[in-house]
């Protein structure tokens, strides 16, 4: 009974809810956009686009090349978040999830008699079932191995709606077809890493033993992931958040330097709100303008740990001010830098309760202004209150799904849906970033 861990990989699954709520879209090709725009990217096809090439990441103007009959559509992420909630319960009917790797997939441990080849297949034969029950538009795959990475690596195997299973005996040639890249951990930086040391292929990287794999990883990672490829049982860690922040592709009415700008901020608050809300302070932020027609710009600053919104906003107009004259010296390639993504992230995160804090700042008052802006924009809607420097952006940058992580719904409306009414932070808190 080598059967430990059973994962689920939902298929193609942003463009499968958009099929599943929107009959007239099933079985046609779809790409599911951040922004209605030929410049932004797919973040999603559905199964049928993948079979003219449409993948995720694949521009829509060069979507619409491969596949003239695409139907592109905006991404709904309240909707999948939705979903993924129903799709966790009806999951749990059959078997208990030990931890949700992202929105489209998570991962089941295997105890006792579950462990037996015939009555794992069984469970996860009942898991399509329950997930069929939520939408019949809705598949998923099926991974069952000796541990999660192998079972997760098995849901790759046989796509859309499959069902591998690897056991110790089927190790590792099972696994001898795979590409390099299609190991979980094994990314563009560290493909090109394993072929500087001669690995081209699953098979050489099965044949490194435990001292040759740590020597390529350059750490106790490769021993790692040698336990993981050799299928030795790992538990699930819940890792500690070390970041937290928010991105988005600009839709055309926003890629000016000042509409970045504004998009950046309410990013930025947005980040603060999340920040406050999880118990955490930030020590650190980063700042991403990726360009049209320009190399991207990425600045990063440090100060002391604070969760104050205006603190933030003063750091933010700090390196905003850094980025304006750098751009100024950026070679240009057929015109004037254009914006095209943003992105901010709060680094070096502590608990609260565990960070000693500034010596100078008025912590207190910050506090009871962050505070009272929480509680408002909780109670009557997000952006009732908000800071003057974010009101060309109110109705930008709407919720997005992270890789890794699920968002809270509901904070999200707090931060987004405003009523009619608002009015500026500056009248409650005189200095305004």
């Amino acid at each position: 009974m080598s059967l430990r861990s059973l994962f689920v990989d939902f298929n193609s699954y942003f463009a499968s809810v958009e099929q599943q709520v929107e009959p007239a879209l099933r079985g046609r090709p779809v790409g599911v956009a951040p922004v209605m725009a030929e410049t932004t990217c797919c973040i999603a096809a559905s199964v049928e686009a993948k079979t003219f090439g449409v993948r995720t990441g694949t521009m829509v103007r060069d979507a619409r090349k491969l596949c003239p009959q695409i139907a592109i559509v905006p991404a709904q992420p309240a909707l999948y978040v939705e979903f993924h909630h129903r799709l966790k319960a009806a999951i749990e009917t059959c078997i208990p999830i030990d931890y949700v790797g992202s929105i489209d997939e998570v991962g089941c441990e295997l105890i006792g008699r579950e462990r037996v080849r015939a009555n794992a297949i069984a469970i996860a034969r009942n898991i399509k079932a329950a997930v069929h029950d939520v939408g019949d538009w809705l598949r998923c795959s099926i991974g069952i191995a000796p541990n999660h990475f192998l079972s997760k690596t098995a849901t790759d195997m046989q796509k859309p709606d499959g069902l591998v299973v690897l056991e110790h005996g089927d190790l590792p040639q099972a696994l001898y077809r795979l590409e390099l890249s299609d190991l979980c951990g094994i990314g563009p930086a560290m493909e090109q890493r394993l072929h500087a040391y001669g690995i081209r292929c699953v098979e050489q990287l099965c044949a490194l033993d435990v001292v040759a794999m740590r020597d390529v990883w350059g750490s106790t990672e490769g021993e790692r992931f040698f336990q993981a490829l050799h299928g030795q049982w790992q538990a699930h860690h819940e890792s500690v958040r070390a970041s937290l922040g928010h991105s988005h592709v600009l839709g055309p009415e926003w890629r000016t330097p000042a509409g970045a700008r504004a998009v950046l901020k309410k990013l930025l608050v947005k980040a603060a709100m999340r920040l406050r809300s999880e118990g955490y302070v930030a020590q650190a932020m980063s700042v991403r303008v990726r360009h049209l027609r320009a190399d991207s710009w990425h600045g990063e600053i440090r100060f002391d740990a604070t969760d104050d919104s205006r603190e933030f906003l003063r750091q933010l107009a700090h390196a905003l001010d850094l980025r304006d004259q750098r751009t100024q010296r950026l070679p240009l390639r057929g015109g004037r830098p254009e914006p095209l993504a943003v992105g901010v992230t709060l680094h070096r995160l502590q608990r609260r309760d565990e960070s000693t804090g500034s010596l100078f700042a008025n912590e207190v008052k910050a506090r009871a202004v962050n505070g009272v802006l929480d509680r408002i924009n909780r109670r009557y809607g997000g952006n009732t209150l908000y800071f003057g420097s974010m009101q060309a952006a109110l109705d930008a940058a709407p919720m997005r799904i992270p890789f890794s992580t699920i968002p809270n719904t509901q904070l999200e409306l707090d931060i987004e849906h405003a009523p009619r009414w608002r009015r500026h932070v500056s009248d409650i808190a005189h200095q305004q970033p």
